[in-house]
């Protein structure tokens, strides 16, 4: 891909019909790089340290730069990884809407600024209410996301267990189903099949509750095999999983159900299908016994994993996903030898625990590739989040003004939605096409109406913000200019703004051209805003200056936040 040149087209690329890649898509074009799963050995600086961050965090703030650059790159990897129990359970979401008009419904026992997420209601608009109340939940958990990959993985998790709320409805069984992605994000990837396999959301979405013997409903075997372990096509080396086994594995799945009252997943034998279930050669010819009885709904889903997982294509597949959401979308003969293999023999080895894939991964000299930094363009919740982190936007604190934080974190919801990516309703169940639709996987992001809304987005933020019932948030560029080494030197204070907001950089013509004409406004000597600078840090309630200054820094960062460089991580 030119990094650059993605922008440039005069008009937005028309998609492919919606289909899941194959797993393995390996492509033939020219080798990118040679790199492998070695640990990285070479430079550890300013450059790796945002790489790294960008790629795991969203956004590099310059406090996390400082924070992580004063460990070894392992060490930092380490830190990224080691997710303190607590945050896997965040505070829920909070009661932010009005009381239903229905005396009775048991919504209206929960006080406004407490959870819902315990109490049943019977009111269809308060349970939209409930939904809207995740969604900005989630995108606050997001903006103010701790030093740690979390927030990033349970973006990804979602993406590939990928679930609509549209479609599940009720809000109490899509905040269980975030729940579940955030618990597994980082552990057992044959226990995160089998919990949300039985997840009250994905039940509901892949209509898992309507599964009978009498019934086979077969969404869920489908996908279970094609999307969410197997993969569609396995290798070069085999046809793949039948149709017979998507048949089979419903009939395995039969019998669970969903109990409104307590919100849970449950098991009514008289549903299920005791007979056996023979799989196909694929499967090595697995015959999964036929059970009775109440044990026999997890027992038989136990056997149906470790068939599943029993072949080495779980490992492969699951592998390519993280790769193209942590590294890059391509993957090559190369990549596919020395990256993807390696990574699925240890996801194998370590019996199918995802951190230590993430670790050799974060830790090779693959990942810090300089062919595969700069190349990842940032989804909608990225370029929105990532901007307001790195420029420290204030928004109201939920523990004290759980309103305000919700009417603000709704703006973002509902900015990422008119740029084509809305958490919690991906278009269909296989996610976003950014991370599957080739030949132009994430370049689907940008076309003529995203791009120029992504430019409106920053423009916005910079000049008068975004208000909602009295609060605002805005971009102050001045917070981001002090954070900077030298914001008093015009040349380090465009330079060091590059190297944090860029992944690419812009030649010294540019650079010296952008001093010139909005730094200087005009003027030939860098002293004309050494002194405006100087003369603000010494009394800003000049409003006179601070305007100056301000108005300055605001039509540089409007500049570069226009430019293709500012769309890629």
């Amino acid at each position: 891909m030119d990094r650059r040149a993605f922008l440039t087209a005069g008009k937005a690329k028309k998609a492919a019909a919606v289909k899941p890649v194959s797993p393995i898509a390996i492509t033939t074009s020219p080798t990118r790089t040679l790199s492998g799963l070695n640990p990285y050995t070479g430079a550890w600086t300013t450059n790796e340290v945002i790489h790294l961050l960008k790629r795991t965090m969203f956004g590099a703030k310059k406090a996390d730069v400082d924070f992580f650059s004063a460990m070894t790159m392992s060490q930092a990897v380490d830190a990224l990884l080691n997710v303190p129990a607590a945050q896997f359970t965040p505070p829920p979401p909070v009661k932010t809407y009005n009381n239903s008009t229905d005396p009775n419904d048991p919504d209206n026992t929960v006080a406004a600024g407490q959870t819902w997420v315990n109490t049943n209601t019977n009111d269809g608009g308060v349970n939209s209410n409930r939904v809207a109340s995740l969604k900005n939940w989630w995108m606050g958990q997001m903006l103010n996301q701790d030093r740690n990959i979390l927030e990033k993985l349970t973006l990804m998790w979602h993406n590939h267990f990928a679930t609509e709320t549209d479609a599940i409805g009720r809000a109490i069984w899509c905040y269980q189903n975030n729940s579940i992605l955030r618990k597994n994000a980082l552990g057992n990837f044959k226990q995160f099949a089998r919990d949300i396999t039985l997840d009250t959301g994905m039940l509901v979405y892949q209509n898992g509750y309507l599964n009978t013997k009498t019934a086979p409903d077969e969404n869920y075997g489908r996908e279970l095999q094609e999307l969410f372990v197997v993969g569609k096509g396995a290798d070069n080396a085999t046809q793949g999983y039948a149709e017979s086994d998507v048949k089979e594995a419903a009939r395995v799945l039969t019998g669970w159900q969903i109990n409104g009252t307590t919100n849970t997943s449950v098991f009514t034998a008289s549903r299920h299908d005791t007979n056996n279930k023979q799989f196909s050669a694929f499967y090595n010819n697995t015959v999964i016994t036929g059970r009775s009885g109440a044990t026999a709904g997890a027992l038989e889903l136990d056997d149906l994993l470790t068939m599943l997982f029993s072949i080495n294509d779980p490992s492969l597949h699951i592998c390519r996903k993280i790769y193209r959401w942590f590294v890059y979308y391509e993957i090559d003969a190369a990549t596919e030898a020395n990256v993807i293999a390696p990574l699925a023999q240890i996801f194998r080895t370590n019996n199918y625990e995802i951190k230590p894939v993430l670790s050799a991964l974060l830790k090779s000299e693959h990942f810090f590739d300089v062919l595969n930094q700069g190349c990842l363009i940032k989804s909608p919740v990225d370029i929105l989040v990532s901007c307001c982190r790195e420029f420290g936007v204030v928004f109201p604190d939920a523990t004290t003004d759980y309103t305000g934080a919700y009417n603000m974190w709704l703006i973002m919801n509902t900015l990422s939605f008119t740029m084509q990516q809305y958490i919690g309703d991906p278009p269909n169940v296989a996610g976003w096409p950014a991370y599957y639709q080739q030949p132009q996987f994430y370049e689907i992001w940008i076309n003529s109406d995203t791009f120029p809304k992504r430019n409106q987005f920053t423009d916005q933020m910079l000049l008068t913000g975004y208000t909602r019932s009295g609060k605002n948030i805005r971009i102050d560029p001045t917070i981001f200019a002090k954070s900077l080494p030298n914001p008093g030197d015009p040349n380090l204070l465009i330079s060091d703004s590059i190297t944090y907001l860029f992944r690419l950089p812009l030649s010294q013509a540019s650079r010296d051209q952008l001093k010139k004409d909005i730094i200087l406004s005009g003027q030939a000597q860098d002293f004309y805003w050494t002194n405006a600078w100087n003369a603000y840090i010494a009394n800003p309630n000049d409003m006179t200056n601070a305007t100056i200054v301000r108005t300055r820094l605001r039509d540089l960062y409007q500049y570069l936040m226009k430019l293709a460089e500012y769309q890629l991580a």
